[in-house]
């Protein structure tokens, strides 16, 4: 039997191979109008924003990379929290520019079962941020 770590895990991972093949993403978010989602240029906040930029995201761009390096996932109850280095690289087709972001990703998620189907984990916040090129120390 899978431990609600490994199960979170587990749908970290799905999420991540949904951007990948170009699926809908709106289904790993929480159904709900006080989540938000940062990406590296946008604030998105409530579930149907959320699902209106994921989905304009998905028609925009395509050939997706996301390799995930440091994936450390908790979780405790119905709830789990994650932060993640991820390389990734895309293109948008709208402008014709291909992109590529050391970032890194960090969130909740919260097991729920809605309408009588199975319990799964969906995200009730996530912020991703992209790596300056340059040292900011300096």
């Amino acid at each position: 039997m899978s431990t609600p770590t490994q199960t979170a895990t587990a749908r970290l991972r799905a999420y991540y191979a949904a951007l990948r093949n170009g699926e809908p993403l709106s289904p790993f978010f929480a159904e709900d109008a006080s989540i938000v989602k940062y990406g590296i240029t946008e604030k998105l906040c409530g579930y149907e924003e959320i699902e209106a930029g994921l989905r304009e995201q998905t028609a925009s761009t395509e050939d997706w990379s996301v390799e995930s390096h440091d994936l450390r996932v908790t979780a405790s109850g119905e709830h789990a929290w994650f932060a993640d280095d991820v390389r990734m690289a895309w293109t948008d087709t709208r402008r014709d520019r291909a992109f590529d972001f050391e970032t890194r990703w960090s969130g909740t998620l919260e097991r729920r079962a809605p309408d009588d189907q199975a319990a799964q984990w969906v995200f009730v916040g996530m912020h991703v941020s992209a790596i300056p090129d340059t040292d900011l120390a300096e």
